[in-house]
């Protein structure tokens, strides 16, 4: 049996599940994945080094298949030891079928050869994208370990045409995307830990100590009042002196 690809998938079982799940008939309203952007910081220690920029494009072309953009900094910024124009990263903007097979290499494959994988996070940013982070660029298949001189993360930004969030996790789900299973609350655990917090708020109440009692403003006012009248009154029965 062949394997079916991301692109064939796609435009096929992919797109059928999600018009059923997502209630949208019309194929052209479905969400998609519009481009991924492969980026690499390189060290500050490191950027004045020909070498480790040529040996970041080098491995950025053969895990991508694309020649990157060298991005430079566009202003000195004296605390972190930089001036303008120097080379500060490199970075891969992938889209279409170029864009699908580094997906499909990094599902199937890279991915998996993390050790002790468990998954991804599933927290998106908000406006249906989501971020991977990759601290060893030697787990590609492309560059193997023995053939890595210097060892250096990147991250993968996937950009998706999906309004919400929900609707790029349900399309992220569908493409293959290996995301941590949601933890399930249990009602009785639940309600066992807010009982346990109510008791502890409520011992912590009981052993403060009580504030001694104050006087309102209104009965103050109403003592001072009761003062000035029974001065009023002793003044008015002490006899006039000659």
């Amino acid at each position: 049996m062949a394997y079916d690809t991301l692109h064939s998938r796609l435009r096929g079982p992919i797109a059928k599940s999600l018009s059923t799940e997502l209630g949208i008939r019309n194929p052209n309203a479905l969400p998609g994945i519009e481009k991924v952007v492969v980026n690499v910081g390189i060290n500050k220690s490191r950027m004045d080094s020909k070498e480790m920029r040529e040996y970041v494009a080098d491995c950025l072309m053969k895990i991508t298949g694309q020649k990157p953009i060298m991005t430079r900094a566009r202003k000195a910024i004296s605390n972190f030891k930089t001036r303008e124009g120097l080379v500060v990263g490199a970075v891969v903007t992938l889209r279409g079928k170029n864009m699908e097979q580094f997906l499909d290499r990094l599902i199937s494959y890279v991915l998996p050869r993390i050790r002790d994988f468990r998954g991804l996070p599933r927290k998106l940013d908000g406006h249906g994208n989501y971020a991977i982070g990759i601290r060893d660029h030697s787990i590609f298949p492309e560059v193997p370990p023995p053939d890595a001189k210097q060892i250096f993360g990147m991250q993968i930004q996937i950009t998706t045409t999906a309004d919400t969030d929900d609707h790029a996790m349900a399309l992220l789900k569908q493409v293959g995307i290996p995301f941590r299973p949601e933890k399930k609350v249990d009602p009785k655990e639940e309600q066992r830990r807010l009982d346990v917090q109510r008791a502890k708020e409520a011992a912590e109440k009981a052993a403060s100590p009580a504030e001694p009692n104050s006087a309102s403003p209104a009965e103050a006012s109403g003592t001072e009042e009761k003062k000035d009248q029974s001065s009023v009154e002793e003044n008015a029965e002490k006899p006039d002196t000659p």
